[in-house]
């Protein structure tokens, strides 16, 4: 899962192989995920992510629909190392007990909380029972090495396929929701 989307993203542990995503991305592909934007009420993110996309989205025009629901919706950071003011507009941090603060925000009005990348932060929810769905993109290639979502030690888990798609250049859209079966 690591730097899909450029070549300098996120060289961490040497990985130089950043931007491999870019290739597999179709226009079909982009109306459903510009639709799973639109629908989202607020961003879970990051720090890594954050400021990954910090340094882009609020420098584009809010004509481009991604830069418009991005810059416009609430973004709730995980950090214990950034502080506040955060500099893109509607950012909210969250230093301490992740866990508690988004059981918090997942009771509140809106319906739909995205994390975007943040694979730590995906496996601290995910250890705590906090992620409803998942939704990932599987690319034809074999990256051979960088951070994977699923590493050693993630929680043995089921997962319910609830939706698949596949794009014009081979890749893979999927959806799934944790399921309650447990191991035998």
């Amino acid at each position: 899962m690591q730097g899909p989307g450029s070549p300098d993203e996120d060289r961490e542990g040497g990985f130089d192989k950043g931007g491999w995503q870019m290739p597999y991305n179709d226009e079909g592909q982009m109306k459903v995920i510009g639709e799973r934007i639109a629908g989202t009420d607020a961003y879970l993110l990051g720090r890594k992510t954050y400021e990954i996309l910090a340094a882009h989205w609020p420098n584009q025009p809010d004509s481009d629909p991604f830069a418009a629901t991005l810059n416009g919706k609430p973004k709730y950071v995980v950090s214990r190392s950034l502080s506040e003011p955060l500099a893109w507009r509607n950012s909210h941090l969250i230093r301490d007990d992740v866990a508690a603060e988004v059981r918090k925000l997942k009771q509140q009005d809106g319906k739909t909380i995205t994390v975007m990348g943040s694979g730590q932060l995906v496996r601290t929810l995910a250890a705590e029972g906090l992620v409803d769905e998942y939704w990932l993109m599987v690319c034809p290639l074999v990256l051979g090495g960088g951070k994977r979502l699923f590493r050693d030690g993630f929680n043995f888990s089921h997962m319910e396929l609830c939706d698949s798609q596949t794009n014009s250049k081979g890749a893979v859209l999927l959806t799934y929701q944790p399921a309650d079966a447990s191991p035998d």
